[in-house]
């Protein structure tokens, strides 16, 4: 891939994405696969007057070999030097940027047990700390190309070839053109749009409905709010916390979810892929399951603790998107959930909250937007679904028509 494209995307993941700030500290966490690229983000962070850019590397083998070897007790410990880092957080607010290349089969194996109880044992130790800089930090997710990731794709490619590939594709669906930032306004622009129209309706209700038997209500907040692209931390800046994003979100009321609704692509979940499966939700909780592939996964998934088994997120993707044009199913949540409607099990958004800012993140939470340890979102979007909005007036909208807006 020719670099003057490669340094366009890392000056919009630095300056459209995570919107760096003079005197601000960066933290990225990146897999081995595309250092070159990585160090390009830095120095695009620097160039933003960043104070530190700090580079945390991981490897799944390496993941996979700490929970082989390790003791439980070990795995469930935070140690002082992380605690000291999670304080650091708090104090200082840096940007987060997370750049995605991993292998969608590459913790296969894993000990899932041991991986979910060690996770299970930290969560009260770190949430302490996440819930105090909640909606404070920017961030932003994007990806690069993986050898592996990029052979699953296009398993007939050579491993170069492959790669180079997945970069076109990457590239195409982040809108990296002549002017990417630019073409990133127009699109903030368009979603704000849509997001202010839905949040017209004052919508009490979404029905989805799909020829697949996907029939499934979902109950809103009130005081809740669709957003999408763009968005401000409390600290008052605009960053995008997703590259690529074609959605409109909005946290639903925790318990009131009544039906059953069928994924319309593979979840990627932790290393792993789940395929082929449904949720039965009642009273808002995930009652019944099955997955033609790693159905214990998807189990362990939604028990993960109390709030994994309710609904954190509902979100609005036409089947006419950039992703779904590309005929790629990209094996990655952060593609694959913009290429169609999608809900997710586990913790809510407070920033969805009208006048969230004024809130504590307790107060939004009893308002209803549901409190987790996860947050994993599911594909559920078809060619034919479609998805009315009962409103507070007592009018039905059609919100989506044939898997696209109905406005």
């Amino acid at each position: 891939m020719k670099k003057t494209v490669l340094h366009k995307y890392a000056q919009l993941i630095a300056r459209c994405g995570v919107n760096v700030q003079k005197g601000q500290e960066v933290f990225i966490q990146a897999d081995l696969d595309q250092p070159e690229f990585v160090k390009m983000v830095v120095e695009e962070c620097y160039k933003l007057k960043a104070k530190k850019v700090v580079v945390d590397w991981s490897y799944q083998p390496l993941q996979k070999t700490h929970v082989r070897y390790r003791s439980l007790a070990t795995l469930s410990t935070l140690d002082d030097y992380e605690d000291m880092r999670w304080q650091h957080y708090v104090k200082t607010i840096p940007c987060r940027i997370y750049l995605l290349s991993e292998d969608p089969d590459g913790l296969a194996g894993i000990d899932q047990e041991k991986l979910a109880k060690s996770q299970q044992k930290l969560y009260p130790i770190i949430k302490g700390y996440r819930d105090q800089i909640e909606n404070k930090y920017q961030w932003c997710i994007a990806a690069v190309p993986g050898v592996a990731w990029a052979k699953k794709l296009f398993p007939k490619l050579r491993a170069s070839q492959a790669v180079e590939k997945l970069w076109e594709a990457i590239l195409q669906t982040s809108r990296v053109d002549d002017d990417p930032i630019a073409a990133w306004k127009q699109h903030n622009e368009d979603l704000l749009a849509r997001c202010n129209y839905l949040n017209s309706l004052a919508i009490r209700e979404l029905h989805y409905t799909a020829s697949n038997g996907t029939d499934l209500r979902v109950g809103m907040i009130p005081e809740a709010e669709f957003k999408g692209g763009g968005e401000y931390s409390l600290q008052g800046i605009y960053f995008n916390p997703n590259i690529p994003s074609e959605e409109c979100f909005i946290s639903p009321m925790r318990g009131k979810a009544e039906g059953i609704v069928y994924a319309s692509k593979p979840l990627s979940y932790q290393g792993q892929l789940i395929d082929g499966f449904w949720i039965r939700f009642e009273n808002g909780k995930a009652v019944e399951w099955h997955a033609a592939q790693n159905e214990s996964l998807l189990t362990k998934l939604i028990t993960m603790d109390e709030g994994s088994a309710y609904l954190g997120e509902c979100a609005l993707v036409p089947y006419d998107s950039p992703i779904q044009n590309s005929g790629l199913l990209f094996y990655n949540t952060l593609f694959d959930e913009n290429a169609a409607c999608h809900l997710a099990l586990g913790m809510g958004f407070a920033d969805t909250i009208r006048g969230y800012a004024d809130k504590t993140l307790e107060e939004c939470r009893k308002l209803g937007v549901n409190d987790s340890m996860i947050h994993e979102d599911f594909m559920i979007g078809t060619a034919d679904m479609n998805i009315d909005a009962l409103c507070e007036d007592g009018k039905t909208v059609p919100i989506f028509k044939n898997g696209n807006w109905a406005f």
